[in-house]
């Protein structure tokens, strides 16, 4: 029978990933930076690179955590360039699971993330989008 489960990466998205869990009344799984002591066994395993951090990591889940027979909802604070949600996405196709969506508390619509992913099928809902960012702090925000 299919599981309904939402997948973040640590640290920032777990915080939305378990309001969500909560309202959706569904398992919360987030994809670790590093294995820990409380992984054992085989793992999903891909490479991201983070456009916040400037830097590129492996990011990991048990294949415990995700199965075939999962719809998993994908959930992130940023969107920027999507290779957070790049990456969450190859470790739901590892698995056989079916992405059903993302969701997203800030899109920076003037990066390329959210059209890229969006042209290959991905629904994204986003609580706001950004369009634009100026020096002396201010936004535009998308329709």
């Amino acid at each position: 029978m299919p599981s309904r489960k939402i997948l973040t990466i640590e640290a920032s998205g777990i915080g939305l990933a378990c309001i969500a869990g909560l309202v959706f009344k569904c398992p919360v799984v987030f994809a670790k930076k590093s294995k820990t002591k409380n992984i054992d066994g085989s793992l999903y395993k891909t490479t991201v690179e983070s456009f916040t951090h400037g830097n590129i990591y492996d990011v990991i889940v048990s294949r415990d955590y995700l199965l075939p027979t999962d719809r998993v909802l994908l959930i992130d604070d940023f969107l920027a360039n999507g290779a957070a949600l790049d990456g969450l996405c190859d470790l739901v196709e590892q698995s056989g699971a079916t992405c059903v969506g993302a969701g997203i508390a800030v899109e920076k619509c003037f990066q390329p993330g959210g059209a890229r992913l969006r042209e290959r099928g991905l629904r994204i809902e986003s609580l706001a989008r950004v369009a634009a960012m100026y020096d002396d702090g201010t936004l535009e925000f998308a329709e």
